[in-house]
């Protein structure tokens, strides 16, 4: 047995308990209603689910043959959205087990909306004196959109409590406290019903613990408990039966359950609970009566017409109706899907968890309450970090990075739930700060601070999800982040498959090595430390004799496309004169780079300097030209436009139709091509030292130059082909496609790999350039620039095994003489003089 074979469907079918597919009828589905996947790997379904196929051809059936008007007129077309409208309120009662009569569907523009909404309008009564007041109360395990609400209530003099889910039921008191009729103060309990960042389901029992004062916070505090049970992520997969939990507040997002429409969820109330809700604003339709002259109104009676400001998105209500008939045709029910997508999430849990790199060492670090036991404590979400052999955590934009290689689609951070991230990673609060100060903010790809993560990786799964899907995932974490030889704890894996697995790891038994067909135990004192290369980088350079040289120069005159190798070329103020010059964009002006589309890279650029030219030269194309300067006809008579690079806005001006008509062509889409405006300044962002720089750039991503080593690219060469084995038929690339592929203005060789890390500045014949950052790695690297063929070769990744380093080459910017605007020549074979700080 070897890692593949526990890869197998057979042996999937052996470690599950549940049920999986929908009657075998898995891959029927996935070929008639989500061909559009083809070979993507989507596990990113807790943030937004696919959808199927059917229900978008038959909307469009539905709007296309039926003409429906603004439901508050009263024509025929109006009715019928009307009545439509009142149709799909009733399914969503249905699929969540109650009816009309016990709750009210307000529809908003998504879960937050809805969130916001109660907030709004629930009756917070300051504190005062000689009065108790409300308690605006949550779970720390709670996404963003929950703890935000503390920003209104503490405008209203309500205090906030937040509480930790161990202290729910530790500080409960053994009997019910019930309502005091002497106290109807007013307070608010939230809680997950499933966690969006690890998946942990809270019990659902909490909902009539909290209503009955018998749970904490609500037993120790007098006054009337509401409860508001954040349903998004739970729902996704799971069902939800409000016959059990009659929370009073439920708010739900439509595109987590059915993938489409977006930008729609809900508020389901409690009848009898709406009557607390106050309105202050109040918008078309929901008013019964109101005099503009006068504050005189009286609200709608019926509760779904009170607080749905405005016309409803109707048309993306009617969708709904399609979304709940193929939800149900293709699976049957929630029940199944929960079935379907628990079992992936177990599977896929227990081989990640048992595995090990070659010395014995377990590859993740997962971040769970308990050991994927039933479906009814856990969802199907999977979130974790992975570790190198020496126990320390790999970044989550690095294994981001690495699985966009493999068309790999997840989500990385803290998933809007600071909470959960800050109590599985063990952040403080302080730390929280000082993150921040090191520049690190939500949504950003810092994933290290001072070697420690900031975020981690979150898989989650889809009622469309496949084994096929788990299995190129545990794969592709095989592949690129396991030092050989790959090994599996059989014991903690046999352990998870009965049962019985402890808590905490196999109690110390040593992992099974699985390799070549044969298996034997990895005793502790056999432990192999693969190669480290951590020293590399800490020389002091200026202390050694080596003669440094510059062997390469390139020139990408339009961004993303193939390099322009020069012998000599001159500096200008934004860099190597006309480098990323251009760029192309589509049909919308979004900017096109490799990433989407990466046949790019064999548009072949040429600088023609005598005749001022830029030349556009690809294979099967006539060669055309553009003019390298933009002259004044030029820009009066082509459009300027505004485009992005980095989130940086550009000014461009449009190069015209013919260079236009001839990308289009060679790439099969529309597309243009522009360039950066010669009146337009773009400054450089801030250096790691944070101090601002004045430097001007071109429509580079970073800084002026990227320059990388050769030292560095034969260490990770030397790497791949000690992996070669584990790919079988992977050709060994050669250096100079290594190099290609880093796409680097400047070459250097006579140094060791990452000694360019140290330097703070350096010297290339008489041009002066400080370093100002590392470049991280980007999925770029996967791209062949000879062929433009995606290829899998985990090169950063491999860096990254032995040395640490989730970066690879250096950003440069060089320092003009005082008043010039151009430096001199740079030529290969100067001498490169390095410092040191």
């Amino acid at each position: 047995m070897d890692f593949q074979q526990l890869c197998t469907f057979e042996t999937f079918r052996q470690l599950r308990s549940h049920t999986y597919g929908y009657g075998g009828e898995i891959r029927a589905v996935i070929e008639r209603e989500f061909s559009r996947i083809n070979d993507i790997t989507y596990l990113d379904h807790a943030a937004a689910t696919l959808f199927p196929e059917s229900a978008v051809r038959d909307y469009c059936h539905d709007i296309s043959t039926n003409v429906y008007g603004n439901p508050h007129s009263h024509s025929p077309s109006s009715r019928l959205t009307h009545d439509t409208v009142e149709r799909v309120r009733y399914r969503v009662l249905q699929h969540f087990n109650t009816t009309p009569e016990e709750y009210s569907v307000i529809f908003t523009s998504g879960c937050t909306a809805a969130l916001k909404l109660v907030a709004q309008s629930f009756p917070w009564r300051p504190h005062a004196a000689r009065e108790a007041g409300s308690h605006f109360c949550y779970l720390t395990d709670s996404h963003t959109s929950v703890v935000g609400i503390r920003g209104v209530t503490s405008a209203r003099g309500a205090l906030t409590l937040p509480v930790s889910p161990q202290e729910v039921e530790s500080r409960a008191k053994d009997e019910a406290q019930g309502e005091d009729a002497t106290c109807q103060t007013p307070h608010l309990f939230c809680y997950p019903a499933q966690s969006n960042f690890s998946g942990r389901k809270y019990p659902l029992s909490h909902v009539i613990g909290i209503q009955a004062r018998r749970l904490f916070p609500a037993c120790d505090h007098q006054g009337r408990w509401f409860v508001l049970l954040d349903a998004a992520s739970h729902v996704s997969c799971s069902p939800l039966n409000l016959q059990d939990c009659p929370a009073d507040f439920i708010p739900i997002s439509f595109y987590k359950m059915f993938g489409f429409p977006t930008g729609l969820g809900a508020l389901l109330v409690r009848n009898d609970t709406a009557g607390i809700l106050k309105k202050t604003y109040f918008g078309g339709g929901t008013a019964a009566a109101y005099l503009s002259g006068e504050d005189y109104y009286v609200q709608a009676a019926n509760i779904s017409d009170r607080f749905e400001d405005g016309t409803v998105s109707f048309l993306d209500i009617i969708a709904l109706n399609h979304s709940f008939d193929a939800l149900y045709r293709i699976t049957g029910g929630m029940h199944n899907i929960q079935q379907h997508t628990f079992g992936l999430a177990r599977y896929t849990y227990m081989l990640l968890s048992s595995l090990c790199h070659g010395n014995g060492r377990p590859v993740a670090q997962i971040y769970t309450e308990g050991q994927f036991e039933s479906p009814s404590t856990q969802g199907a979400i999977l979130n974790f970090n992975l570790m190198d052999s020496h126990g320390q955590i790999i970044g989550y934009s690095q294994v981001d990075r690495m699985a966009t290689l493999y068309n790999i689609h997840m989500r990385t951070g803290c998933f809007c739930n600071t909470g959960a991230c800050q109590s599985f990673l063990g952040i403080s609060n302080q730390q929280i700060r000082r993150n921040l100060q090191a520049g690190h903010v939500c949504g950003d790809s810092i994933d290290l601070v001072d070697g420690q993560p900031t975020g981690s990786v979150r898989v989650s799964f889809g009622y469309m999800s496949t084994f096929e899907d788990c299995q190129k995932f545990l794969n592709f974490v095989a592949e690129c982040f396991v030092e050989r030889p790959v090994t599996v704890d059989l014991v903690r894996l046999e352990q998870l498959k009965t049962g019985t697995a402890a808590a905490q790891a196999s109690n110390g038994a040593p992992p099974v090595v699985i390799t070549s067909g044969e298996t034997y135990k990895v005793e502790k004192k056999d432990e192999q430390k693969v190669a480290s290369v951590k020293g590399f980088g800490h020389r002091d350079s200026n202390s050694h004799g080596e003669a440094y040289m510059l062997t390469n120069i390139y020139i990408y005159p339009i961004k993303s496309c193939g390099a322009f190798e020069v012998h000599d070329w001159p500096v200008g103020p934004l860099g190597l004169l006309y480098d990323r010059g251009w760029m192309v964009v589509n049909g919308n002006g979004v900017c096109l780079t490799q990433k989407r589309e990466t046949r790019l890279c064999l548009v072949r650029p040429r600088v023609h300097l005598p005749s001022n030219k830029l030349l556009l030269q690809a294979s099967g194309m006539d060669t055309i030209s553009v003019p390298l300067e933009n002259n004044t006809q030029m820009h009066t008579s082509y459009q300027v436009c505004q485009s992005k690079v980095c989130n940086d806005r550009v000014e461009t001006v449009d190069c015209g139709d013919e260079a236009a008509l001839w990308l289009s062509d060679f790439l099969g889409q529309p597309c243009r091509l522009i360039r950066q405006s010669p009146d337009f300044t773009r400054d450089m962002k801030k250096g790691p030292d944070r101090a601002a720089t004045s430097t001007s750039l071109s429509l580079v991503n970073e800084a002026q130059y990227l320059m990388i080593n050769r030292a560095s690219v034969e260490l990770i060469q030397k790497l791949m082909s000690s992996r070669l084995d584990y790919s079988e038929g992977d050709q060994l690339l050669d250096t100079q496609n290594v190099i290609s592929r880093f796409r680097a203005n400047l070459v250097i060789a006579g140094v060791e790999p990452f000694e360019e890390d140290n330097w703070s500045h350096l010297i290339i014949g008489n041009t002066q350039f400080v370093v100002v950052g590392q470049c991280v790695r980007c999925q770029m690297v996967g791209v062949d620039q000879d062929t433009g063929t995606k290829t899998k070769e985990p090169l950063m990744s491999l860096s990254a095994h032995c040395t640490g380093k989730v970066t690879f080459g250096v950003y440069l910017t060089h320092k003009l003489p005082e008043g010039s605007t151009a430096a001199c020549i740079l030529s290969v074979g100067s001498l490169v003089q390095p410092h040191s700080p």
